[in-house]
């Protein structure tokens, strides 16, 4: 499969790296490499990326994209996102296909985690 056009990396802002850290390794497991106390690379997510210091951030209200996450036991993830300082802003919903929720992590960044 060629990986021209293809998406490779995905970049988030984030209110406090470490903070940002400590909360993408203790409930989805990621792990990260520092490149400077202004940015941070993550692997081990099914797509590498990054997070760089700012005082934005991101939500599909905004018009960001809504980067997607799949969990086996959504109240699990559920429950580890709302332990490790995340916030549930859209409940367990049904749709075609599966169930979902969003969340935002400590910085205020919207995501989904959804499920079959």
């Amino acid at each position: 499969m060629s990986t021209d056009g293809k998406i490779n990396y995905v970049e988030f802002p984030s209110l406090n790296i470490e903070t940002t850290k400590k909360f993408f390794s203790g409930v989805f497991g990621w792990s990260f490499t520092d490149y400077g106390p202004e940015y941070t690379a993550f692997s081990d997510a099914g797509l590498n990326g990054g997070f760089y210091q700012s005082d934005l951030t991101a939500s599909s209200e905004k018009g960001g994209a809504l980067i997607v996450l799949y969990s086996n036991n959504l109240e699990d993830t559920q429950s580890r996102i709302q332990a490790a300082g995340g916030s549930i802003i859209k409940p367990i919903f049904s749709f075609p296909g599966g169930r979902r929720f969003h969340f935002s992590d400590p910085n205020g960044n919207e995501y989904a985690v959804w499920s079959a």
